[in-house]
């Protein structure tokens, strides 16, 4: 198959379809690639860097859009670019088939198969062609680089000589994969980062890169199908203002990031909320593109009102052209490989492929049947009845083997210290005190053992390789006193304490070894770069 590489002509779009890598994997599969020359060089990929790739670069765009049986783009096609197209050809880009009907229309008269990548379903297998996460991780990190060059102070709190900086306040509307990305972002550099979102859901998520989750106290979710927000109720949103009023007058810099499918976005962030919000400040709107969730955003431009900086870029993802044009390109081969690999067909009876084609065979094919709920797990075996003595018994009458062995290697201990405190004790001149010494060393490892093994068996599983890194004290006391006691093998020869001793120099040792290695790689994870 021919597959073709136009420049994409939208303004503001410096990202493109195929990168040299990409091209390289798409002539492995068997197809020939086709570039319009310049289509990569607004993401640093020049014309020979294709070239050496293998793939055809031509400067005559009518030719290319002809001979080509699989067109690849970023952005929808112009007018002027469908007309190029060709009964039979297949196109994939970005459609936004829910507002694009009349170009849905005109493509369909073509007889042109059209594959909307926004529209790739959110389910496991479909996760390599999930190009709309992928820009959004883009666009939220984005967000915090330009919101930090706008924003007149550090992010991080600094304590200098000629006196002390807070650290920004950061509140995140939305925790998508965008949202989330600018949480980690924020987090990163510094910031207090807070996260509001309708779906309780990415509560963890939120917590889990160090950000505070906000709520309002209404128990609704605005989880929607898919892993998308739906819209709330009034009630909902009467709390969640009052909650954002609250933020506004605290925060210094606010990224908002709510779309939901197919509609324009949200108004969340009003007139009001921006006013109350201190000179200096910060809104990053992502969602410009769709009309803004901030009243004051104006798509595509910055703006300064009431000593806020408002920024509705609709090109941020193009700002970092190349990782995201390398990013899409990926999942343009992604894509070719689930329709077929070296022979690409459209099978209406596979769900992702459904869900993306908009147009086929002359008719508009959007939008696409549900999918199929997910079918509900087996509900467990109930339980037998427990039996009258046994739902009597307490919980902690139910011992494991490990528990039992334990107890009675206590026991035993205290049997031994029990005979030794209240017979040898009494023994005449040395042997007694001998004896004596012995009990009082013999309390103390009673009492260690007991210790120790309630500490230990206490802690977390999870926290097990750190309390082994920490041990690493209590190893070094063991190690003094083995040599304490094995440093008198020249004098009273190799006696049992002797013994003991070096056999406790030998174990500690391999534990403050392992404590070594465990206290490393846990400080690898934590290195940067």
């Amino acid at each position: 198959m021919r597959i073709a590489i136009p420049r994409e002509t939208a303004p503001g779009e410096r990202r493109v379809a195929a990168s040299p890598d990409s091209v390289r994997a798409l002539l492995k599969l068997g197809h020939s690639v086709a570039i319009e020359s310049g289509a990569g060089e607004a993401a640093g990929f020049t014309d020979d860097a294709y070239r050496d790739a293998g793939a055809e670069v031509t400067d005559h765009t009518q030719p290319l859009w002809f001979d080509a049986e699989l067109v690849l783009k970023v952005r929808p096609p112009s007018d002027a670019e469908v007309e190029l197209l060709e009964k039979g050809d297949l196109l994939a880009c970005y459609l936004q088939p829910a507002q694009n009907g009349e170009l849905l229309a005109k493509l369909a008269a073509k007889g042109v198969t059209a594959l909307a990548l926004e529209a790739v379903p959110r389910i496991t297998r479909a996760q390599s062609m999930d190009t709309l996460s992928a820009m959004a991780n883009i666009a939220g990190y984005r967000a915090v680089v330009e919101a930090a060059s706008n924003f007149g102070r550090f992010f991080g709190g600094q304590m200098t000589a000629a006196g002390r900086l807070p650290p920004a306040k950061v509140l995140v509307i939305g925790a998508g994969v965008a949202g989330l990305a600018a949480v980690g972002a924020a987090k990163g550099l510094g910031a207090v980062v807070r996260a509001f979102d309708t779906r309780p859901a990415t509560k963890e998520q939120v917590e889990s890169l160090g950000g505070e989750f906000l709520t309002v106290e209404i128990e609704e979710s605005g989880e929607g199908a898919g892993g998308y927000a739906k819209e709330v109720s009034q009630a909902f949103l009467d709390a969640e203002f009052a909650l954002f009023r609250a933020q506004a007058q605290e925060v210094d810099i606010v990224i908002t990031t709510a779309l939901i499918p197919g509609k324009p976005a949200p108004k969340l962030w009003l007139k009001d909320m921006v006013e109350l919000m201190k000179p200096g400040s910060v809104v990053v709107d992502l969602a410009g593109e769709q009309g803004g969730n901030c009243e004051y955003t104006e798509p595509g431009q910055k703006i300064q009102t009431h000593g806020v900086t408002v920024i509705g870029y609709t090109d941020l993802v193009s700002r970092m052209a190349d990782t995201a044009s390398a990013l899409y390109a990926n999942v343009m081969v992604n894509l070719i490989k689930h329709l077929g690999g070296a022979e690409p067909q459209i099978d209406m009876d596979d769900t992702v492929t459904r869900a993306i084609t908009v147009t086929h065979d002359g008719a508009v094919t959007w939008p696409p049947p549900p999918l199929p709920a997910p079918t509900p797990a087996a509900a467990p075996p109930a339980k037998p009845a427990a039996k009258p003595t046994e739902a009597a018994a307490p919980a902690d009458d139910r011992r494991s083997p490990l528990d039992a062995v334990m107890i009675g290697a206590g026991l035993l201990l205290a049997a031994v210290w029990l005979y030794m405190r209240f017979q040898l004790h009494e023994a005449p001149g040395a042997t007694g005190g001998e004896a004596q010494q012995f009990v009082q060393h013999l309390t103390v490892f009673v009492m260690a053992c007991i210790v120790g093994w309630h500490v230990i068996w206490n802690v977390s599983a999870a926290l097990h390789t750190p309390l082994m890194a920490v041990t690493n004290a209590i190893s070094g006391i063991i190690i003094v006193g083995g040599l304490l006691t094995g440093g008198s093998l020249g004098e009273a020869g190799f006696t049992p304490a002797v013994a003991l001793g070096l056999v406790a120099i030998l174990l500690a040792m391999i534990n403050v070894a392992g404590g070594f290695l465990v206290t490393q790689r846990m400080l690898k994870m934590f290195r940067r770069g």
